[in-house]
């Protein structure tokens, strides 16, 4: 087979198409050497960025072949959304950081201070790279640039991904995830695989998604709707909302409520300091909170019922008619009258079985009440 090398040329035009040399060296004998010069257009094309939804430079890669993503940048957004192989492409914004009201800079002034960058947008090997790394230390924040990405990709494929300030947002995809953000939101909707995300300050939402879902955020909320598979969602201080999952869910907040509504499988949720408020729960259930309050509205009994509160009143309903091992215990108990319960009712303690005996509850306010009602 014939070896090829590739030399790409670029020329600081505004509209510019890199030119491109192909080098076909053929040995045939090794008195003969034949070159063949070729002179193409590449599908790389820059121009100068006119508003927020004019890439300063996009770039196709429908050849590519691509089955992994290494995008990061300092500053900007990180977006990935499924398209056919065919339609692959990059395009590349970039703004001054501090732009106030969809400021904008000229093209002449965006490519001087891009000479204090190194911009990659390549593919190698089924490899994608898109990343944007400053070369030295800006200290005039005036002349700093927001860079960012937004990749059409195959759905088939695994990514890595990190930018320091700016947002995620991944749209259908299947495979391994992996993203981070300081300061940013993470936007996730229809993924399929493993999936890693981390963000510092910022909210996270996940949509239509399954199998394997692990994201924290230091600061934020954290929303979820119709999911299914693994889930573990941790927020050091902000709400959790939930709806519509089901799976082996972990959700845990150290400062901020928990909502759920529809659930189902097996759920873990727990809170430092904020209230649970639970609707149509048809899971195995193990709530806690330090300091608030538990409503909870049980639909249909998993495994078990543990609810624990240590500051707080707990309310709770449970399906009528069901065999369960009852165990509860608080400063004052109030229930609807226990049908077939063989046990002991105490004022601030209630242990025994309803109908013979099952599914085991557990229910404890430490310094609170417990309020008991069936549906």
């Amino acid at each position: 087979m014939d070896d090829y090398t590739c030399i790409v040329a670029i020329t600081p035009t505004c509209t510019l198409i890199t030119n491109v040399i192909f080098l076909n060296i053929k040995h045939n004998t090794m008195k003969k050497l034949s070159l063949v010069l070729f002179i193409c257009a590449s599908s790389y094309i820059v121009s100068g960025q006119k508003s927020d939804e004019t890439p300063y430079m996009t770039r196709s890669f429908a050849n590519a072949a691509i089955k992994n993503i290494e995008s990061e940048t300092s500053g900007g957004n990180i977006t990935i959304t499924s398209v056919p192989a065919a339609e692959a492409r990059v395009d590349v914004f970039v703004w001054p950081s501090n732009r106030r009201n969809n400021e904008s800079i000229s093209k002449e002034e965006i490519e001087k201070r891009l000479q204090d960058y190194d911009l990659t947008v390549s593919a190698t090997g089924g490899t994608l790279t898109v990343k944007a790394k400053s070369k030295k230390q800006i200290r005039d924040w005036n002349k700093a640039l927001s860079i960012s990405f937004r990749i059409y990709s195959p759905r088939e494929v695994n990514t890595k991904l990190s930018t320091s300030g700016g947002n995620v947002t991944l749209n259908d995809l299947a495979g391994t995830q992996r993203f981070t953000t300081s300061g940013g939101n993470l936007n996730l909707e229809k993924l399929k695989g493993k999936i890693v995300g981390v963000t510092s300050g910022g909210n996270v939402k996940i949509n239509n998604s399954d199998n394997d879902i692990d994201l924290t955020t230091s600061g934020g909320n954290i929303t979820a709707e119709n999911c299914t598979g693994k889930m573990k969602l941790l927020t050091s201080g902000g709400t959790l909302r939930l709806s519509h999952l089901n799976g082996n869910i972990d959700a845990t907040t150290s400062g901020g409520n928990v909502n759920a509504e529809d659930i189902g499988g097996e759920m873990e949720a727990a809170t430092s300091g904020g209230n649970v408020n639970m609707r149509d729960i048809s899971c195995s259930l193990d709530a806690t909170t330090s300091g608030g309050n538990i409503d909870v509205g049980i639909k249909q009994l998993g495994k078990y019922v543990r609810l624990s509160n240590h500051g707080g009143n707990i309310d709770v309903k449970l399906p009528g008619g069901k065999g369960l091992d009852l165990k509860l215990e608080a400063d004052k108990i109030k229930t609807d009258k226990l049908a077939n319960f063989d046990g002991r009712i105490e004022d601030e303690e209630i242990n025994g079985k309803v109908n013979g005996g099952g599914v085991p509850v557990t229910i404890k306010a430490s310094s609170g009440r417990i309020n008991l009602t069936w549906q």
